[in-house]
């Protein structure tokens, strides 16, 4: 309520200063004034006329604003809504540039409010600002595709990869079998290739396949998700635990991706992958394809328009899934993998090494330098040994050389010296045999050497001088029977039996 009345009282009848009026009134000295002046310009003295209520009076001494006439031109906001997320773009840019073209324009302050008013309008997975090709929103969605197997009519359930680029949101759908390691860096290769460039950053949620130990501050990455990466020229930032708004954009496309494609495919029956991806892709074209609710254009306009550009040009070569291992060279100067040893120089053996495999090569690496590089091979309980890679002359490794090994099977028994002796006489290169020659020396621990004597008779007999069948030998106790025992032990002949001679 304003004390009008008051004020006019004490200027005219009392003829105070505004300043004592100003605290009599619990109001400042330019109020009164202000009130005071407009009295005067109004033709109102003391007393008021009778019958002036103090809303009338208020109304006269304030009347309304007068419409404004000037209709300042529009800036586009949807466009200006784009370019704020560009890197180095601010809205005072913005503004410089919309004045540049329109001088009668709005005013700094009425142009910012103006945006504010129509950010806060649009949907909240609309408002975030993201550069143009900077970030990839990647996930999984909870909702799967049923797939039946022809030969035995098992369904089993295909797992939905969604892949969304923060400015644009365009989107990338696929089926894959499984969440692993292989099908999850798989769809990032054919997510980039369908894009035509990698973005700048990858932002995965803490799937195990792409994060191994989630973390607030320093998460632990995938070792090779982040090879994947690299190779790409990308960084990965895990969206934080529990924080779904870090990737709202990939929680958008797994919603979106459910309810335009997934349920459109509902009521068909799939029979291989193949024929779930296909489906899929036209859906895809047609999700991408349609208009914004709130701002001009579509997914695909606004991804050609905005991310296309800003994407990095892909890798000349295509990334070739690899997994990684630590391993310790063993003192026969070998590493394993698959049941498969692979040599590396023998200066490194006892010592720990990281091994990076794909389908076809094999490499050992120490302190992020590769030592050595192989073709994988299929077979097991092979060894695949490169001549450089042998210590000079056959001699000691870290104090392991032939002559040890059959001084120690020696204080064993004859028997075990002989055996040790064939076995490591049997492979090319007496080094390939080391690893065998102290798991079988080794069993005289378990067993006592007394036992093993007579294991590593028997396996001489049988022809058959590895690890595996002395320690069969021994813990069946084959080793305390005669050959007419154990023939005795072996099933009767009788028609059902193929024997030997069936398998020549």
């Amino acid at each position: 309520m304003r004390k009008i009345e008051e004020i006019l009282r004490l200027h005219h009848e009392y003829g105070r200063s505004n300043r004592e009026i100003a605290q009599a009134v619990r109001a400042s000295p330019t109020t009164v004034g202000d009130y005071l002046r407009r009295a005067r310009l109004g033709g109102f003295g003391w007393p008021l006329p009778d019958g002036l209520s103090e809303s009338a009076l208020e109304a006269a001494l304030f009347p309304p604003l007068p419409a404004a006439t000037v209709k300042r031109p529009e800036p586009n906001w949807a466009a200006v809504h784009r370019q704020v997320g560009r890197s180095g773009v601010t809205l005072d840019l913005l503004w410089q540039e919309y004045r540049e073209c329109h001088p009668d324009g709005y005013q700094y302050s009425g142009f910012c409010e103006h945006y504010r008013a129509f950010a806060r309008a649009l949907p909240v997975t609309l408002r975030q600002s993201h550069a143009p090709g900077e970030r990839l929103f990647v996930d999984y969605s909870g909702q799967t595709v049923t797939i039946i197997d022809v030969a035995t009519g098992e369904e089993r359930q295909a797992q939905i990869f969604v892949a969304v680029l923060g400015a644009s949101s365009y989107t990338y759908v696929e089926a894959t079998w499984t969440q692993g390691l292989g099908d999850w860096i798989g769809s990032h290769v054919r997510c980039l290739e369908y894009l035509g460039g990698a973005p700048q950053l990858l932002v995965p949620d803490n799937l195990k396949s792409g994060v191994t130990h989630p973390g607030y501050y320093d998460p632990d990455i995938n070792p090779s998700y982040q090879e994947f990466a690299s190779h790409y020229g990308m960084a990965v930032l895990p969206a934080r635990v529990r924080k779904p708004r870090d990737k709202a954009k990939a929680e958008a496309g797994v919603l979106l991706a459910q309810r335009w494609i997934l349920a459109r495919l509902r009521h068909q029956r799939f029979f291989s992958l193949a024929e779930v991806n296909t489906a899929i892709r036209p859906l895809l074209v047609v999700l991408n394809a349609r208009p914004f609710k709130k701002l001009p254009g579509s997914r695909q306009s606004v991804f050609e328009a905005v991310d296309r550009p800003a994407l990095r040009p892909l890798a000349p070569i295509r990334y070739e899934f690899a997994q990684w291992k630590v391993a310790t060279v063993g003192i026969d100067y070998h590493v394993e993998l698959d049941r498969h040893y692979y040599s590396v120089p023998y200066r490194y053996a006892r010592q720990k090494v990281d091994v990076r495999y794909t389908a076809t090569v094999v490499e050992v690496l120490k302190n992020g330098e590769r030592i050595a590089s192989h073709p994988r091979s299929p077979q097991q309980g092979r060894h695949t040994t490169l001549e450089a890679h042998l210590a000079p002359a056959h001699q000691a490794v870290a104090g392991w050389n032939v002559q040890r090994f059959l001084d120690w099977a020696a204080t064993v028994g004859p028997q075990t010296q002989a055996a040790i002796e064939q076995l490591l006489a049997s492979r090319v290169h007496p080094q390939q045999g080391y690893r065998t020659a102290l798991g079988i020396l080794r069993l005289g621990k378990t067993h006592g050497d007394d036992r093993l004597e007579a294991a590593c008779l028997r396996a001489i007999q049988i022809k058959s001088v590895t690890y595996r069948s002395v320690a069969s030998i021994l813990k069946h106790a084959l080793e305390r029977q005669t050959p007419t025992q154990v023939q005795a032990n072996l099933p009767p002949d009788h028609a059902n039996v193929r024997g030997s001679k069936y398998f020549h």
